[in-house]
């Protein structure tokens, strides 16, 4: 499965450290088994509001696949950790089935607008048919 974390350090720690941290949280996801495609270190950036009393905090983003117990592990190791103030670890939905709830969407949409189109032309056809009736009527 595929999983996004991102977590927020402090901010009183200095960049060796935080790459520490990265360090530290790409040797769990790999030890267990799990491959990384995406991190990126996003910086020190403001928090929407206090945390721990820290206005502002180092954001780092990670974007591996593993299997389930490597989550169980990274939080565990971020709970422990007094340097990490928040994480949120989320579950990626494949784009595979995205993919497909579209296009049933699509072919669902497809087949009312067929459905409706044999109504149009009936009711072009009753007008035409109606105009020819009153040019009969007319001309006899």
């Amino acid at each position: 499965m595929s999983y996004e974390c991102t977590f927020i350090c402090s901010p009183e720690l200095d960049s060796t450290k935080v790459e520490e941290m990265v360090a530290k949280v790409s040797k769990i996801i790999e030890t267990s088994g799990g491959t990384i495609k995406n991190l990126q270190q996003l910086g020190k950036k403001k928090l929407a509001y206090n945390i721990k009393k820290f206005r502002e905090g180092n954001y780092v983003y990670v974007d591996f696949e593993s299997n389930g117990s490597v989550v169980l592990s990274l939080e565990n190791f971020f709970k422990v950790n007094d340097d990490v103030i928040r994480f949120l670890t989320v579950k990626v939905e494949p784009k595979k089935k995205v993919v497909k709830k579209a296009k049933a969407v699509e072919k669902k949409q497809e087949a009312v607008a067929a459905t409706e189109a044999p109504v149009e032309e009936k009711k072009e056809e009753e007008t035409v048919n109606a105009e020819s009736d009153i040019s009969d009527t007319t001309t006899k």
